[in-house]
């Protein structure tokens, strides 16, 4: 049977850390035709070709990325909600202007944790922003900026990417290009 168990799991050593550190943003576009699995793990998607452009955003804070798992025994279906909540930080009228049009979009998301890992997120259907503020506080200290939710429902998990860096993301976009400001 295609579902059945075929390894286990040692207890793994405490030297990971939370957090990301960026996203990229990707207008929807790329498609199962310009990727390239692992020869040996069809969970990480080794290149993508195509021409792409990255549009960074650094991170710091309070910054998330979680996947649930959504099983229903009735229907027989499973698939896997990935949801990404970031903060920016301070109003403008480019970043404004750029959240309006982001959430008319659908984009897809690479997510950069603080461990180095690189997951692409909303491969097949994009990602929705599904909810957002942009807030200016009440006291002093209070965030100001831009507060966004996206999610996208897949078949499978977010991909992992096989780089550890953003060198190394660029040698996965090989036709890629990253626009940090």
């Amino acid at each position: 049977m295609a579902c059945d168990i075929a390894m286990g799991r040692a207890e793994s050593c405490k030297d990971s850390v939370s957090g990301l550190l960026a996203v990229y943003l990707i207008n929807y576009g790329v498609t199962a035709a310009e990727i390239t699995y692992d020869a040996t793990e069809t969970d990480m998607i080794s290149a993508i070709t195509g021409t792409t452009v990255l549009y960074k955003f650094e991170l710091k804070g309070e910054n998330s990325f979680d996947q649930d798992i959504k099983t229903d025994r009735n229907t027989g279906t499973t698939y896997f909600e990935q949801k990404l909540n970031i903060k920016l930080k301070k109003q403008d009228i480019a970043t404004t202007k750029m959240i309006k049009i982001l959430s008319y979009g659908r984009p897809q998301i690479v997510v950069h944790t603080r461990s180095n890992q690189f997951f692409f997120v909303g491969l097949e259907q994009g990602a929705d922003v599904v909810s957002g503020t942009i807030g200016s506080g009440t006291k002093l200290g209070d965030f100001n900026g831009y507060s966004l939710s996206f999610m996208a429902e897949e078949k499978v998990p977010a991909n992992f990417l096989d780089c550890a860096s953003e060198a190394g993301l660029l040698t996965v976009f090989s036709a890629g290009s990253i626009v940090a400001s």
